[in-house]
């Protein structure tokens, strides 16, 4: 015995509802992701949450926190039309205004945690003993330029004989083409671009690698 055929109004009133369901299900997920802001286990008081983590960890919890926001602005982006819809539009323009703030307020976050390891960083540079310094910029020839300025200076920034001057006795004309500076780092900065306009051979130096100490 044959099924009797659904009526078309009930289709349409079962299709109108499945479609609300959905449409449902989609603005209650992004507003939940756009309340997201911090891992579930994160502290909760922000002092607190200063003073334990380091830079690089609240960067990357920023970084996490804007890739979440994003996702919500892409959605609502992507399905317009809860945006007009009558019965959703309330709840998804907030729910895109919330991200949208918080996104812009998390980029001001994650420019001012780049800037200040930034800083760090070149507070660390300007600090940084001379071998560090020098392999910090000499890469792979650290060891070469470590035998050179160990030969040149003893591996002293204010070592000096007539002109020549730091850690690889650059003389004036070469501190004026390249550069100078009080710190290991400056003085490796001005060595290193000496060297690689020279050949990378060393043959500015009276002091060759192979002289190393």
């Amino acid at each position: 015995m044959s099924r009797a055929p659904v009526p078309d109004q009930e289709v349409l009133v079962l299709r109108a509802l499945l479609v609300g369901l959905c449409a449902f299900v989609l603005v209650t997920q992004a507003a939940a992701a756009a309340k997201w802001d911090r891992p579930a286990d994160a502290p909760r008081n922000a002092k607190q949450e200063r003073r334990a983590d380091t830079l690089e960890e609240r960067l990357e919890r920023k970084l996490a926190t804007a890739r979440k926001h994003r996702s919500v602005i892409r959605f609502f982006r992507n399905h317009r039309w809860l945006l007009s819809s009558s019965e959703h539009r309330a709840r998804a323009r907030s729910s895109l205004l919330r991200a949208e703030r918080r996104l812009a307020r998390t980029t001001k976050e994650i420019a001012a945690l780049r800037k200040a390891l930034r800083a760090r960083a070149a507070k660390q540079k300007a600090t940084a003993p001379p071998k560090t310094a020098i392999c910090d910029v000499f890469g792979r020839y650290c060891k070469q330029a470590v035998a050179v300025a160990w030969c040149e200076s003893r591996l002293q920034t204010t070592a000096q004989n007539g002109q020549y001057v730091g850690l690889f006795q650059m003389g004036s004309s070469e501190r004026r083409l390249f550069g100078h500076g009080s710190t290991a780092y400056r003085q490796a900065v001005a060595a290193h671009k000496y060297f690689v306009q020279s050949g990378r051979d060393w043959s500015p130096w009276s002091c060759k690698p192979s002289y190393a100490y």
